[in-house]
């Protein structure tokens, strides 16, 4: 007859390859702490992605508002504040500053931006543009 051998000292052998109740689900928890760490830097990174681009669009809308502007100087203010606005809307941008100042005109932009759900921005730029002056 055969030997039967018993390495198990008393201990259930069935139960060695699973851990303990205490460890179950560690791994998970840690996954998912990981991947939530990953999507809040994604967040705040395309947050501070659209602060950067709204500021490079009103500084657009304001050069582009201003060149219009200027376009139009020997028109009349109102004539040059309204060019303005409609190069500025164009742009997506909003007028909010319109002056001339003898042939030079000085132009304020406002862009909205969301940056994170539910909260909204806007960013600013100044522009002037006029004759060269020698």
């Amino acid at each position: 007859m055969g030997r039967r051998f018993h390495f198990g000292h008393g201990v259930d052998s069935g139960r060695l390859d699973r851990p303990p109740d205490a460890q179950r689900g560690g791994a998970t928890v840690l996954v998912l702490a990981i991947g939530l760490v990953f999507v809040l830097f994604g967040m705040f990174g395309a947050a501070i992605a659209a602060a950067g681009m709204a500021g490079q669009r009103a500084m657009v809308a304001a050069d582009l508002g201003a060149l219009a502007g200027a376009a139009k100087a020997l028109d009349g203010d109102t004539m040059v504040c309204a060019s303005a606005a409609d190069i500025v809307g164009r742009n997506t941008g909003r007028l909010v500053g319109c002056r001339v100042d003898g042939l030079d005109v000085l132009v304020t932009v406002e862009v909205a931006f969301t940056p994170l759900p539910g909260l909204t921005r806007v960013a600013t730029s100044t522009a002037r543009a006029g004759p060269v002056r020698g």
